[in-house]
Order: structure tokens, then sequence, then C-alpha cells
């Protein structure tokens, strides 16, 4: 093969590339896998009176303060929602996507009070049953709230892992919301 044949034949390959549509792209923190069938089915909002949206948290809501659970508001919920679970969780951890919370079959409608437990919980990655604030080793990291409308309650014993919950969820999302905050200890 001549030098000129290598050079088209790398350029009709990137080429191929390109039209597929195969790049890598860095769009931030991926959504929890295979849980919404179709993204198009709907999103809520939700709000904390507690900060702004890709605003800084308190250190109330930290390892470094009282480490409670901030208020949580869901607004536009889908009118069949039957319960919602609620996943809080650190994408910027040094081993990967870290879990701070996991609650389900929380009530519709109804507000996530401040320094509450609003459903039933879920192991965390502190290998705890109750909500794990913001303590990041170093740096800033974000923390996502992200909140499921499902069309039915979950029948999960309490202390359930992520998987367990993640594998009743799927089939039964049919809306979901996200807040997200940062925080650094530096």
């Amino acid at each position: 093969m001549n030098i000129f044949t290598k050079i088209v034949s790398l350029a009709a390959i990137m080429l191929i590339i390109t039209i597929s549509g195969c790049t890598a792209t860095d769009t931030g923190p991926e959504p929890i896998p295979d849980i919404v069938e179709n993204e198009d089915e709907g999103s809520f909002m939700i709000s904390t009176s507690s900060f702004e949206n890709n605003g800084k948290i308190p250190s109330k809501y930290t390892c470094e303060g009282d480490n409670i659970n901030p208020e949580l508001v869901t607004d536009n919920l889908p009118e069949d929602t039957v319960s919602l679970v609620l996943i809080v969780e650190d994408p910027d951890a040094p081993m990967g996507t870290f879990t701070h919370w996991i609650v389900w079959n929380i009530e519709p409608g109804s507000i996530i009070v401040e320094d509450t437990v609003p459903g039933i919980q879920g192991l965390n990655d502190f290998k705890k049953t109750n909500y794990s604030g913001p303590c990041p080793p170093s740096g800033t990291h974000r923390y996502f709230f992200r909140i499921y409308a499902l069309d039915t309650m979950l029948e999960l014993e309490s202390g359930s892992t992520r998987t367990t919950i993640e594998k009743a969820m799927m089939q039964h999302v049919i809306a979901e919301g996200e807040l997200m905050g940062t925080y650094s200890r530096d």
C-alpha cells in the first residue's frame, strides 16, 4: 500500500466515524441508566429555599454542619404520579458516583421538609440508611437531588440497595426532576 492509499483509507475511516456520530463528548453526569424509557415523557421542577439551583449548598446540610437534608419542593408533577423516589448523589467522588441518600414511597405533592424522613430509606454509599450530606475530600463537588415520579408504590424493604431500587423503578418512571448544588470544604 502506498502512502496515498493509506491517507485516503484513513480519511474514509474518519469520515465514516464522523457521519455515524461515534464521537465522545463530555455532557456532565449521566442519568441513572435504563430507568426512564422515554425521556420525552416529562420532567418537573425541584426547588429549595436553602440554595439556588447550581448554587452553593450551605454547610448546615453537610458533614461540617448539622448534616440534615434541605427542604425540597416539587412542582408540576404528572397527575398520575403514585409515589416519588429521591436519590442524592455526587458524580465527582474520586471512586465514581457516590450515593448520599435514597428514599422511596414519598407522597406526591408533599414538601420534603428539612431534617425529616419522607418515606422508606435505602442503603447509601456510607453504608447507612439516613441522609449523609456533602463531604468532599477535596475540591468542589456537585450534588444532584433527583426525584423520580412513579406510577406505583415500591414494595421493598428498608435498607435496600440502590441497584435493587433502580430495578424496581424500571418501567414505572413517568417523569423526573433535578436540583444541583455544589459544595467545597476548602
